[in-house]
C-alpha cells in the first residue's frame, strides 16, 4: 500500500530553550518537551496556535501563513493556527501525512483563573491524536478499521498485537520473521509500535507503517493486561505466549499514552497463534491479486470494489476483514455459504432487512467515542437508533417458516438486548439532537423533572423580562425603554439620549429602592441604566441557564453509563448486524451475477466451469463493453498442473487471476462468478502474475521475481494453489528456460500441489509425455482475413505461437519495424525447423538426447521403485512400508543376479 511519506520529527535544536518565557509560552514550552515527536496544538481563545518549528513544519501542510508575534530570548516567535470550530478537518490533513498532534487545551475558563490569582490560563495536553488513535469520523475511513500494530521480540520471531479503538477490536499472534510481511499486507496498520530494538532493526522499520513510536516493554507485561480487563487471569481468553502479551501491553500503554490515561472499550484479545484457519497469502500475491488495493494503491479496481454491495459501515469493514483472510476450515466456510444461499433463497427477507440497514448507524465506533468520553450528542442518536434497529431486525428474522442457518440464528439471539435501555434512551433524548454538548438541548422534556424545572425558570425569565421592561417604563416616565442583554454587564435598562438625559438631570419622585435607575454607560445615542430589580432578575435567569446546564450535563452522564454498563452486548449486536448487512449483500450480489455456492471439500478437487473474472466481469458491465468469455478451470487429481501458452492479449493473465479470486471468495464465504465450483480447500495461495522491479530496496525486476517464486517453492504444500506468470523471463534465454523448467518440474515433483504455470517459452510443452499429472492449456487464438482473433477462450493442448508481432502491432510499433521483426521471427523458425529438436542441444544441454549408438539402460526395478519415493512425503507407516519393498526388491535383484551368472557359466562350460 502506498502511504504518504511523514516529514520529519521536529529537531530539537529546531526549539529555543524555555529561560525566559511568558507564563502561557511555558506551558507550551512544558507540552513540547513531555510530546518532542508531535506538533502541539496550544489553545489560545478561539484558535489552536503552533509555534516556532511546529509552526513551520505544519504550515505547509494545511497551506496556512506563519505569521511572527511578540519576542522569546531576543527573537520573533515563529506562529501559525487554525480555528478550533474547524479542528477536525485540520487534523485530518495531518494525519494523512503521518504526523502526531497534542492537542494543549484550556482546563479552566478566564474568570476561573482570576478567582485563583493565576497569571494565566491552565492548559494541559489531553490527548495525542495519531494515524490510529483517531476516533472522529471526519478522521476515519468507514469502511476500513485503523489498526494499531504493536511488535515485540519472541524466540524465534515476534510477537504481535492489533487493536482498533474505533471498534474494540483486539488480537494477538505470535510469527516468524518471515511472515511479518503477510500480516502487514493483510492488516494494513495504520500506526505500529515497537520495542527500542526493533525500532532499530532497518528492514522491519522499512516494513512497518509511518512513523515508528519506540516504547519499552512493560517488565509484567500479564499483569498490565489483566489490569486493563479487569480480571484475575487471562486463562479466559485463551492461551497466549510471552512475546503476544509483551505486544499486547505495549498497545495498551501506547493507548492510554495517547489518550491522556483513558483506555476506551477494547474487546477480549483473541489469541491467532494458530494460523491453521486462515488461508495464507503472502504480500506478493496480495498485491498481484488486488483484493483491497490495487497496484497502484487506489481502491478503485479492486476486488472489494467490485463485490462490495453492503449498506452500513460495519457490513464494509467486515467484508474487507473476511477478503484480507478468508478462512481455510470447511466447517465455518460452509456456515457462511448457508447464511448466504438461506437470504439469496427468500427475496422478501432479504430485502426487509437491506432496506431496514441503509442509514444504519456505526454503533461499534459510537461506543468507542462514549469509552474515551469524547463524543458528542449525536453519538448518543447513533445508539439510540442502532438500539431501535436491533429490535426491528430481531421481529423481522422471527417471521420466516424456514429453518434459519446458525449464523443468523446466533445473529438473532444477539440482537435481543435489553428493551429498557432503548425506552431509555428513548424518553431521555431530544428528537432533533444537537452538535455539541455545550450547546444543551439533549434531554427531552418530560424526562427529568428537575432539568424541567430549571428551564422553566431560565426560559420564564423572558416574560418576566417584559413585564420589568413594562414597570420600568411607566415608573421612569419612558415609553421608549427597552431592556437588553449585555455580555459584560447583564441586563440593561437602555433609553434615548433626550429622555435619559431628563432622568438623569431630574428622576421621578416617589420610586421605590428597588426601580431606582444607576447610570451604566453612555454611547452616541443611548444611554444604559440598571436597578436593584434588574440586577436581581438577571441573577435568577443567570443562575436557572448555569444550573440547568449543570443538570443535563448529569443526566448525560447518567447516560453515558448506562450505555457504556451496555457496552458487551451493544458490540456484539453491532458485530451482528454487520454480519447480517454481509451475508444479505452477499446473496444480492450472487443474484445479481448469477453467482453460485461454491461446494468445498477435504480432497485436492478443483474444477470451475464457467468461471469469470470478478473485477473485469463488473468493470464491463460499467462500461456497458462486450460480455465476459467465462472459461472452466480443472486442477483436479490426476491433471492438477496446467501448463498455459498463448499470447497474453487473448486473457491469459485475466484466466490466472479469476481462478486464484475465485478461491479468496469461496473461503471468505461468498458465493462466486461461476456456472458451478467444487474447490478442495486450499492452505496456501501464491499468485505470481506481472512484475515490477524494487528501486528503494536495490532489486531489480528478475531479482524480486526470482524472491517471489523462491517463496512460492519454500512455503507451498499440496494443499496450496500456485500461479504463475512468465517464470524466467527476466533473464537470458537459456537461463530462464532452465529456471522455468525446473520450478515446473518441483511444482509436479517435489510439491505436487494444484497450479497453473503459464509460460513463452513453448519448449516446455515436451514435457507433458514425461510429468504424468501435467495437462497442457493455450489461449485460443483465430486467424480470418490476415487479422489475428483472440477468443478469450482457454482450450487444451499447446499454442503454436505466442503471436508477439501482432501484439507489438495493436500497441502501435512503428511498420518498419514490425516489418524487421516479422523478418527475424520467420529466419529463427525456419533455422529451428531445419535443425530439428536436437537444434537446442548445442546451446542447452537440458534437451539433448542421448546418441542412438549407446542407448541407456532401462533403470531397474529396484532404481525405478527409489527414485519415484519423496521422502518428505512420506509418513512414518509409508516409510517403514516402503523399507520392506525396497528390501523385497533388493532381494530379488540379488536372485536374478544369481540366476544370470549361473546361466552364464552354463553358456561357457557349453
Amino acid at each position: 500500500m502506498d502511504r504518504p511519506s511523514p516529514s520529519p520529527p521536529a529537531a530539537g535544536d529546531r526549539i529555543p530553550r524555555a529561560e525566559g518565557a511568558t507564563p502561557a509560552m511555558a506551558q507550551w514550552f512544558a507540552a513540547k518537551a513531555a510530546h518532542p515527536d508531535a506538533l502541539v496544538f496550544f489553545r489560545m481563545g478561539d484558535f489552536f496556535e503552533l509555534f516556532f518549528c511546529d509552526a513551520e513544519d505544519a504550515a505547509p501542510v494545511l497551506d496556512i501563513a506563519v505569521s511572527h508575534r511578540g519576542e522569546h530570548r531576543g527573537q520573533p516567535v515563529p506562529m501559525a493556527g487554525v480555528p478550533a470550530h474547524a479542528l477536525d478537518a485540520y487534523l485530518a490533513r495531518l494525519i494523512r501525512a503521518g504526523w502526531r498532534v497534542a492537542i494543549c487545551d484550556q482546563m479552566e475558563t478566564p474568570e476561573e483563573a482570576k478567582r485563583r490569582k493565576a497569571a494565566t490560563i491552565r492548559r494541559e495536553v489531553v490527548r495525542v491524536v495519531t494515524p490510529a488513535t483517531v476516533t472522529e469520523d471526519g478522521l476515519l475511513d468507514a469502511s476500513r478499521p485503523a489498526w494499531l500494530l504493536a511488535v515485540a521480540p519472541g524466540e524465534d520471531g515476534f510477537g504481535a498485537a492489533w487493536l482498533d479503538i474505533s471498534t474494540g477490536g483486539f488480537c494477538t499472534a505470535t510469527l516468524p520473521r518471515a511472515e511479518l510481511g503477510a500480516l502487514l499486507a493483510r492488516l494494513e496498520p495504520a500506526e505500529a509500535v515497537t520495542a527500542p530494538e526493533l525500532s532499530e532493526d532497518t528492514e522491519l522499520a522499512q516494513r512497518l507503517p509511518g512513523r515508528i513510536a519506540p516504547r519499552l516493554v512493560p517488565r509484567d507485561a500479564a499483569r498490565l493486561v489483566r489490569e486493563a480487563y479487569g480480571v484475575a487471569t487471562l486463562d479466559g481468553f485463551g492461551r497466549f505466549a510471552p512475546a503476544e502479551l509483551d505486544a499486547a501491553a505495549l498497545a495498551i500503554g501506547y493507548v492510554r499514552e495517547t489518550q491522556a490515561g483513558l483506555l476506551p472499550r477494547l474487546d477480549p484479545p483473541r489469541p491467532q497463534t494458530d494460523a491453521a484457519g486462515v488461508l495464507a497469502l503472502d504480500a506478493a500475491t496480495r498485491r498481484s491479486l488486488e483484493i483491497l488495493r490495487d497496484q497502484r494503491g487506489g481502491t478503485e479496481a479492486t476486488l472489494l470494489a467490485a463485490v462490495d454491495r453492503t449498506l452500513t459501515a460495519a457490513g464494509a469493514r467486515e467484508l474487507a476483514a473476511r477478503l484480507a483472510a478468508p478462512l481455510a476450515e470447511a466447517a465455518p466456510i460452509a456456515a457462511r455459504h448457508d447464511a448466504v444461499a438461506f437470504l439469496l433463497g427468500d427475496a422478501a427477507l432479504r430485502g426487509a432487512i437491506r432496506a431496514a440497514l441503509k442509514g444504519a448507524p456505526d454503533m461499534a465506533r459510537a461506543l468507542a467515542r462514549l469509552a474515551l468520553d469524547r463524543f458528542a450528542p449525536r453519538d448518543l442518536g447513533a445508539l439510540r437508533a442502532g438500539l431501535d434497529l436491533a429490535a426491528h431486525l430481531v421481529a423481522t428474522l422471527a417471521a420466516p417458516a424456514l429453518p434459519v442457518p446458525k449464523l443468523v440464528a446466533e445473529a438473532a439471539a444477539a440482537l435481543r438486548l435489553d428493551p429498557s435501555l432503548s425506552a431509555e434512551l428513548g424518553r431521555a433524548l431530544s428528537e432533533k439532537l444537537p452538535a455539541r454538548l455545550e450547546d444543551g438541548g439533549i434531554i427531552a422534556a418530560g424526562y427529568d423533572g428537575e432539568l424541567d424545572a430549571l428551564r422553566r425558570l431560565r426560559d420564564g425569565g423572558r416574560e418576566a423580562i417584559a413585564a420589568l421592561q413594562l414597570d420600568l417604563a411607566q415608573a421612569w416616565g419612558v415609553a421608549s425603554l427597552k431592556i437588553r442583554h449585555h455580555q459584560q454587564f447583564g441586563f440593561l435598562a437602555e433609553l434615548p439620549a433626550a429622555p435619559a438625559e431628563k432622568l438623569l438631570r431630574d428622576p421621578p419622585k416617589g420610586l421605590s429602592p428597588e426601580h431606582a435607575p444607576i447610570h451604566r454607560q453612555t454611547m452616541a445615542n443611548a444611554v444604559r441604566f440598571t436597578c436593584t430589580a434588574l440586577a436581581e432578575l438577571d441573577r435568577k435567569v443567570a443562575e436557572a441557564g448555569t444550573r440547568a446546564a449543570e443538570r443535563e450535563r448529569a443526566c448525560v452522564k447518567h447516560l453515558r453509563r448506562l450505555l457504556l454498563d451496555a457496552g458487551g452486548p451493544i458490540a456484539e449486536a453491532a458485530r451482528a448486524i454487520a454480519e447480517l448487512d454481509l451475508h444479505a449483500a452477499a446473496a444480492a450480489l450472487a443474484e445479481e451475477g448469477g453467482w453460485c455456492r461454491p461446494e468445498i471439500t477435504d480432497r485436492p478437487d478443483f474444477a470451475i466451469a464457467g468461471g469469470r473474472h470478478p473485477v473485469v466481469e463488473a468493470a464491463l458491465r460499467k462500461a456497458r463493453g462486450p460480455a465476459f468469455v467465462p472459461n472452466d478451470c480443472d486442477l483436479s487429481p490426476g491433471r492438477r498442473l496446467c501448463l498455459l501458452t498463448g499470447p497474453n492479449m487473448a486473457g491469459k493473465s485475466t484466466w490466472l487471476r479469476q481462478n486464484a479470486l475465485i478461491v479468496v471468495l469461496a473461503q471468505a464465504g461468498l458465493f462466486v462468478p461461476a456456472t458451478s465450483a467444487r474447490l478442495g480447500l486450499v492452505d496456501r495461495l501464491f499468485s505470481r502474475v506481472g512484475g515490477g522491479d524494487d528501486i528503494a530496496g536495490g532489486r531489480s525486476t528478475f531479482m524480486v521475481e526470482m524472491a517471489e517464486t523462491a517463496a512460492i517453492l519454500n512455503g507451498a504444500t499440496p494443499r496450496s494453489l500456485v500461479v504463475l506468470d512468465e517464470v524466467g523471463r527476466g533473464t537470458a534465454t537459456w537461463d530462464g528456460l532452465a529456471i522455468a523448467w525446473s520450478v515446473l518440474e518441483a511444482l509436479h515433483d517435489r510439491i505436487r500441489c494444484r497450479a497453473i504455470f503459464a509460460t513463452h517459452f513453448h519448449e516446455l510443452t515436451a514435457l507433458a509425455g514425461r510429468l504424468p499429472e501435467l495437462r497442457l492449456g493455450q489461449m485460443q487464438v483465430a486467424e480470418w482475413r490476415g487479422e489475428v482473433v483472440f477468443r478469450h477462450q482457454v482450450g487444451d493442448g499447446a499454442a503454436q505461437k505466442s503471436w508477439g508481432v501482432h501484439v507489438a502491432r495493436l500497441a502501435g510499433v512503428p511498420r518498419a519495424v514490425l516489418a524487421r521483426a516479422n523478418q527475424v521471427l520467420n529466419a529463427l523458425e525456419a533455422r529451428a525447423r531445419a535443425g530439428g529438436p536436437d537444434a537446442l542441444a548445442e546451446e542447452l544441454p537440458l534437451f539433448a538426447r542421448p546418441a542412438a549408438a549407446a542407448p541407456a539402460p532401462p533403470p531397474s526395478p529396484l532404481h525405478a521403485a527409489l527414485a519415484g519415493l519423496d521422502p518428505d512425503a512420506l509418513s512414518p507407516r509409508e516409510a517403514q512400508e516402503a523399507l520392506y519393498r525396497l528390501k523385497a526388491l533388493v532381494a530379488e535383484d540379488a536372485a536374478t543376479q544369481h540366476d544370470d551368472t549361473v546361466a552364464g557359466g552354463r553358456e561357457s562350460v557349453s
